[in-house]
């Protein structure tokens, strides 16, 4: 039987997920721009407006992923898929953020630590995995709350922030965060797909750092000037990259060997920023 991903808010991540996922697979791929279908054409998927299409393609779906982040109402997609029939459908995933955990004052933490959230941001993704195992609950398929720390990879880097002008080296004592090369972070997801694996998954990488070292090191790599220190309270942060600073810990998957049979290519920020400054 023919294994049928249906990749809602199908971008940056999706787009990394759907390179990795084994041969004789289907990828569905949603957008909202009736321009995009041809772009999604193009690059190998089956192109689907949503929500116009979304009965279709749920009806053909074995295997479900939603990139899409929660709302000021709640998980936007959620509602529509839990009315409409998935007569197909083994498995769902949702990309929820390491933010679920909370603050642990820098502890270490992997899949058996609760979710306890302690930013808004953090509760609105709780509440949309929520939302997302009723459903995989009322269907009797295994769900699986994809918990992904910072994003980066080709175009969404330090790199590009240097090259740009823009890069800062914020300053907070103690401060660290994980990070997760897109790359791996897709490789990952088509793993759990394929392995419909149930229950949370922390998608991070090994090494949690200092942004400021990660910044240094970039501009190192790039033979430019190191942004100068600039203290947390007085940077020029817009309001969600604040927020990120209002939790500090360390995240270690340990399901990614044991249980998908994954070793991360870019296992930390040097291996990853390096790769790309190839």
């Amino acid at each position: 039987m023919t294994q049928v991903l249906l990749s809602i808010g199908h971008g940056y991540s999706g787009q990394a997920t759907a390179k990795s996922l084994p041969p004789g697979w289907s990828l569905l791929a949603t957008t909202r721009d009736p321009a995009r279908l041809g772009v999604l054409r193009d690059g190998g998927a089956v192109p689907v407006l949503w929500p116009d299409q979304a009965q279709q393609a749920l009806a053909r779906a074995t295997h479900l992923i939603s990139w899409v982040p929660p709302g000021a109402q709640g998980d936007p997609v959620a509602p529509l898929v839990a009315a409409l029939p998935t007569p197909a459908l083994r498995w769902i995933g949702y990309a929820s953020a390491s933010s679920v955990y909370g603050d642990t004052g820098g502890d270490w933490i992997d899949e058996n630590a609760p979710a306890a959230p302690t930013t808004d941001r953090g509760a609105a993704r709780l509440r949309a995995e929520a939302a997302w195992a009723t459903i995989a609950a009322a269907r009797n398929v295994p769900f699986c709350a994809l918990r992904i720390a910072g994003i980066y990879g080709p175009g969404r880097s330090v790199l590009d922030a240097l090259r740009q002008g823009r890069g800062q080296r914020v300053i907070k004592p103690g401060q660290v965060f994980n990070r997760i090369h897109v790359e791996d972070l897709g490789r990952i997801a088509a793993a759990a797909a394929a392995a419909a694996l149930d229950g949370p998954l922390i998608l991070a990488d090994e090494d949690p750092a200092p942004p400021q070292d990660v910044m240094a090191y970039g501009a190192a790599l790039l033979g430019l000037p190191c942004p100068p220190d600039t203290p947390f309270d007085g940077a020029a942060l817009s309001p969600m990259a604040r927020s990120f600073y209002a939790e500090n810990k360390r995240l270690r998957s340990v399901r990614l060997g044991p249980d998908l049979g994954i070793t991360l290519a870019w296992p930390d920020f040097r291996a990853g920023l390096g790769g790309l400054a190839r």
